[in-house]
């Protein structure tokens, strides 16, 4: 670590719990965020300054109006402009050291494979159920941590899935994939702005802790909160046995 990266990242170094050692790990790490809306912005500003390795950016889509509200990596130049292309832009303005690797893609269950296998760290910041059970399942296959993330209206939620753990629950034991969930959407329902910039400064939390190495955090807990009241609830849960992703029941 050279003199300036050790001015950049002091306030991380004098944390006994970081330290030298901390900051060096997450230096090396490789993150994968998924969805680089709400909850992928703020994801995405606070693990760029903290300095990861490399930040993989993947969404498919493009800048509107109606994203800036709430969605602060990207400004309003960049109306038109693809997400993940302006997200960089943005971030390199705050930490050019990080390497970051921007995708434009609605990734396939092959290449989000490819992917989640080639990090240390995913975050799932994206706005659908299909999309979360996909990264979710493979995650679990691939033994990779997940960080979840979600908002709508006043409600949010966060937890984590250390697949590095054999008893590890996933998110499919919360939410089983067969059960009538309903989707609610941003673009019909809205969405509260501070709201998702907790939750995803809560998912950069989580993953740093992650690499770093800190055991306590929202591994196997799934903490809500209610942007209208300001309750926070954690609730712990254990892995489902009959779960269809990775439960032990035969």
């Amino acid at each position: 670590m050279n003199d300036s990266q050790l001015l950049r990242y002091s306030r991380h170094i004098l944390l006994d719990e970081i330290g030298i050692e901390g900051q060096t790990r997450i230096s090396y790490a490789k993150v994968l965020l998924i969805g680089v809306g709400g909850l992928g912005s703020p994801a995405a500003l606070y693990l760029a300054a903290s300095g990861v390795g490399q930040l993989t950016l993947c969404d498919d889509d493009t800048v509107e109006l109606s994203n800036l509200q709430r969605q602060i990596a990207h400004q309003t130049e960049a109306i038109g402009q693809r997400k993940v292309s302006s997200a960089v832009s943005t971030l390199q303005g705050i930490n050019p050291d990080v390497v970051y690797q921007p995708l434009a893609i609605r990734a396939d269950a092959q290449q989000l494979a490819t992917l989640i296998r080639d990090h240390d760290v995913v975050l799932d910041c994206s706005d659908n159920f299909p999309t979360r059970y996909a990264i979710n399942r493979l995650c679990y296959q691939l033994r990779k941590p997940l960080v979840s993330g979600a908002a709508i209206q006043f409600a949010g939620q966060a937890s984590v899935f250390d697949f590095r753990r054999t008893d590890a629950p996933c998110y499919n034991c919360l939410y089983p994939e067969d059960s009538a969930a309903e989707t609610l959407r941003c673009a019909t329902t809205g969405v509260f702005a501070p709201l998702v910039g907790i939750i995803g400064s809560l998912q950069a939390n989580e993953a740093l802790k992650l690499i770093i190495g800190i055991e306590t955090g929202l591994h196997a807990r799934l903490l809500t909160l209610d942007a209208l009241t300001l309750q926070i609830r954690t609730t712990s849960f254990t892995q489902d046995a009959r779960c269809a992703v990775c439960g032990t029941a035969t």
